[in-house]
């Protein structure tokens, strides 16, 4: 089964890029910055602390009702 955790849009204006994040579980971000390779790593960085704590979060669940 296929799921889809995260939608990605990147927009440029004026030499700006407007990058949104889409996802179930945060709703919508918004991140702004002169320089695409910039704004992909702040996107980047986002996903990766949101999947950390959602391993964390399933991990204590799985620990505390030891399953």
């Amino acid at each position: 089964m296929e799921e889809i955790l995260y939608g990605i849009e990147i927009h440029k204006s004026d030499g700006k890029y407007l990058g949104k994040l889409f996802s179930d579980a945060d709703g919508v971000k918004e991140f702004r910055n002169d320089h695409l390779d910039q704004l992909l790593r702040d996107i980047t960085i986002d996903i990766q602390l949101a999947l950390e704590e959602f391993s964390n979060r399933s991990n204590e669940f799985i620990e505390s009702h030891g399953v």
